[in-house]
């Protein structure tokens, strides 16, 4: 027996998120199916470095499997590929050893929001991009509050009110907001783990800084609160991606 690890992409449109649901299209079911089949009806469970909900894309999302089959390391990629549904891809496989565990391992995480500021929004990135025509946000003012983010802080207000983490604790390296030639603004994130919904949470508090209905001093206040209730909303689930997952070489 063998552990591999793997690092794939998806659209998030198609899917009711990444964990395995009754009566739902997910990815970690469409991951298994296939894996099921190459081992001639052996259940293979796959392990992912966290879910993602319901439209929310992956980029550099990181899973493992263990399996007992001879297959060259490099053909794995194409035989999982020809096999997967077309909104899931293989980037990378490698054999790695028995205590790697994609899920426990991690180390750090890097998150992608894109807004669309384009008075129209373009019907081909509709699934991609969350737009809000009519608004033209401060970014100047985002990136002040970015900055309070930074550090380790308790998140208790940043995430969902179901969180059932008990540590809330983590650790923000990186917060930037970057305007692209595509009339997009991205928010980046690079943090040593994140509790449920806390990326969206936070990219909706910046956007309602850069709108003018919150003040960046807010964000410090929200923090020191550690209640769900005094943040503002949650961004839309379509503009989030999962870019990198980190490990320990």
């Amino acid at each position: 027996m063998k552990r591999l690890k793997a690092i794939i992409m998806y659209d998030g449109f198609g899917f009711a998120g990444y964990q395995i649901q009754p009566n739902a299209r997910t990815v970690q079911h469409e991951l298994e199916k296939v894996l099921t089949k190459m081992h001639k009806g052996m259940k293979v469970r796959v392990v992912a470095s966290g879910r993602t909900d319901a439209g929310v894309h992956a980029i550099g999302q990181v899973i493992h499997f263990d399996t007992a089959l001879q297959f060259p390391i490099t053909r794995w990629q194409r035989a999982l590929n020809v096999q997967l549904p077309g909104d899931i891809r293989v980037l990378s496989v490698e054999e790695v050893s028995s205590d790697f565990h994609a899920r426990y391992g991690t180390i750090g995480k890097v998150y992608r929001y894109k807004w669309g500021l384009g008075d129209v929004e373009s019907p081909f990135k509709r699934h991609y991009v969350v737009y809000a025509p009519g608004f033209n946000p401060d970014i100047q003012r985002m990136r002040e509050a970015a900055q309070l983010f930074l550090g380790t802080h308790d998140f208790t207000s940043f995430c969902s009110a179901r969180t059932e983490v008990i540590d809330r604790v983590r650790t923000i390296k990186r917060l930037e907001l970057i305007e692209n030639d595509e009339d997009e603004l991205h928010m980046v994130i690079e943090g040593d783990g994140f509790l449920y919904n806390m990326v969206r949470i936070i990219a909706g508090n910046l956007w309602e800084v850069g709108i003018g209905r919150r003040d960046p001093s807010e964000m410090s206040e929200m923090l020191a609160a550690e209640d769900r209730k005094r943040a503002g909303k949650t961004a839309p689930a379509q503009g989030l991606y999962l870019e990198s997952v980190f490990y320990v070489d």
